[in-house]
């Protein structure tokens, strides 16, 4: 099956975390946002399908994807699609309930991460919100980043064995969604991670195990894979990372 993603162009954003999933199970899939817009391609196309397009239902917002004749739309509902597909989860519910369970405890991790530069509206620039940016920052830093990163390192330091993954015995789309985060994370507070993660040494292990993965490693180097950027979700403001 090729799968068709929908994302805008330019920044990694949440549709980053597909594309991990899809690059490191080496499955088919065009990336819309990154075509131009005489091939049918572009943030227009994405506008479009995100407004219902031909298939008449309208998205709240990207990421979507498109696998045939199924639409699925939000991060951690694609990745519960996708797991089983591109086994990357384990087969019994239980672990797929926990892996879902996880994800979503990353997508609150990453919406707080968004509202450290824009902790008032996502329609302003930073800059009309830079007080408050650095009080929020401060906090999440401080509280909030820690209480995140220290838990994972408790469900990986839980699930024994000389490679912990986050879900059973072996690798699953949540490792993928935490290295991105991570990696994210690397870029936007240096400072802050290079001080906490002493304390989390499961959660970089694994972050940097993810990266050498064959496919993905690959991918990691390759012209497909997005630069962080202050346009995205992480950003690196020097005055936030305290």
């Amino acid at each position: 099956m090729q799968y068709e993603l929908y994302y805008w162009p330019g920044i990694p954003g949440r549709g980053e975390f597909i594309r991990l999933a899809l690059e490191d199970a080496g499955v088919e899939y065009v990336d819309i946002g990154k075509i131009s817009g005489n091939k049918g391609g572009g943030a227009g196309a994405v506008s479009e399908f995100l407004h219902g397009g031909e298939i008449g239902r309208p998205h709240f917002a990207p990421p979507m994807l498109k696998a045939g004749d199924i639409v699925v739309s939000h991060v951690a509902n694609i990745l519960q699609f996708l797991g089983p597909r591109l086994n990357l989860v384990p087969d019994d519910d239980a672990s797929r309930y926990w892996a879902n369970g996880l994800q979503l405890t990353l997508t609150d991790f990453v919406s707080e991460v968004h509202d450290t530069h824009h902790p008032i509206g996502s329609s302003l620039y930073y800059e009309d919100q830079r007080e408050e940016a650095a009080r929020r920052s401060g906090v999440f830093v401080q509280e909030r980043l820690p209480k995140f990163l220290h838990y994972f390192e408790r469900v990986l330091s839980t699930n024994a064995g000389n490679e912990p993954f986050l879900v059973g015995d072996r690798h699953s789309y949540v490792d993928l969604s935490l290295f991105q985060v991570v990696t994210g994370l690397r870029y936007a507070f240096p400072r802050a991670m290079q001080r906490l993660e002493p304390e989390v040494p499961e959660v970089a292990a694994l972050a940097d195990r993810v990266s050498q993965r064959g496919r993905l490693a690959a991918y990691l180097t390759s012209d497909r894979r997005l630069d962080f950027n202050e346009g995205g979700i992480f950003r690196h403001y020097p005055e936030l990372d305290t």
